[in-house]
């Protein structure tokens, strides 16, 4: 997996590990101190648009919720529009709503239907590459609006997890890797 310039070990350093949450056997992966560091965070929005700075981005797709941190900064970089990924009866106009698998149930997705042109290439942003569900239910989603899809981008990966398999074809790109 290619690495960018910038010292993944240092941006690790700055994420909390909380054991035994949100149930016991747990350890939580807490970016909200990676967050609050200037520095830190600041590093880690250039390493994201290190990726993706050469791929002509029209627009970044930021997952509910924590792709709302990470996406409009990207997106700002990268002199991208942003589109908010969200849960149902979220957003106000007409949406294409997708519901998606997930290994303990179902979820829905909505996106404005006018979000995406055909042609526009994207970059899907998230927090989190855990199981992959979510992450590929909202390519799918992307893709059936016309959406040229160049990537998704995430600040951590679980990769015990095997999220990565369910999105082959794509270019996964994530900063800090967890084998748990």
């Amino acid at each position: 997996m290619p690495r960018p310039a910038h010292n993944c070990d240092e941006l690790k350093k700055l994420i909390r590990e909380v054991p035994d949450f949100p149930k016991p056997g747990i350890l939580f992966y807490d970016i909200t101190t990676l967050l609050k560091d200037k520095l830190g965070f600041a590093r880690l929005i250039d390493a994201l648009t290190e990726h993706y700075i050469d791929k002509d981005i029209d627009l970044v797709l930021g997952i509910e919720a924590r792709g709302f941190i990470f996406g409009p900064a990207l997106a700002y970089r990268l002199n991208a529009g942003f589109v908010p990924v969200r849960k149902p009866k979220k957003l106000p106009a007409e949406v294409l709503q997708w519901k998606y698998e997930l290994e303990y149930g179902h979820d829905t997705l909505e996106v404005h239907k006018d979000s995406i042109k055909p042609g526009q290439r994207i970059v899907i942003c998230d927090d989190l590459l855990a199981t992959g569900g979510t992450a590929k239910a909202t390519a799918e989603m992307a893709k059936s609006l016309g959406a040229d899809i160049c990537g998704l981008g995430f600040v951590v990966e679980l990769a015990a997890l095997k999220g990565r398999d369910k999105l082959k074809g794509y270019d996964v790109f994530s900063l800090l890797h967890y084998e748990m």
